[in-house]
């Protein structure tokens, strides 16, 4: 038997609960498959990458563009359509990148305390 583990059974022999030694029970409480705001699967260097990420050139221009045509209510409406989703396309990375460093910080917190 795992020395780490130990179950409780009921009267007829049958497994109900576990107990745990408090070293596996912080190792399983620490998992990240328990949060799900941690990117998981993906290098340091990945999650570097994706902290540190922006928009492409071209379309960082293309938004300032249709931000200061909708400051001056010059926009079309599918030039609105494509500033909301440009807009959008910054909020998930925004969240990206903040997931990422999420990450990175959890990885951090988690060496020191080994």
């Amino acid at each position: 038997m795992i020395e780490h583990v130990r179950y409780v059974t009921d009267e007829q022999g049958e497994r109900v609960g576990v107990l745990l030694d408090l070293e596996e029970y912080r190792r399983l409480a620490n998992s990240p498959a328990l949060d799900a705001e941690l990117l998981v699967g993906l290098s340091q260097a990945e999650l570097e990458a994706l902290a540190d990420g922006k928009l492409a050139p071209a379309t960082q221009s293309r938004l300032d563009e249709l931000l200061a045509r909708n400051a001056e209510a010059k926009l079309s409406p599918d030039e609105s359509a494509e500033l909301d989703r440009l807009l959008d396309q910054v909020d998930q990375l925004t969240i990206l990148k903040t997931r990422a460093k999420y990450t990175l910080h959890h990885q951090e917190t988690a060496a020191t305390e080994a």
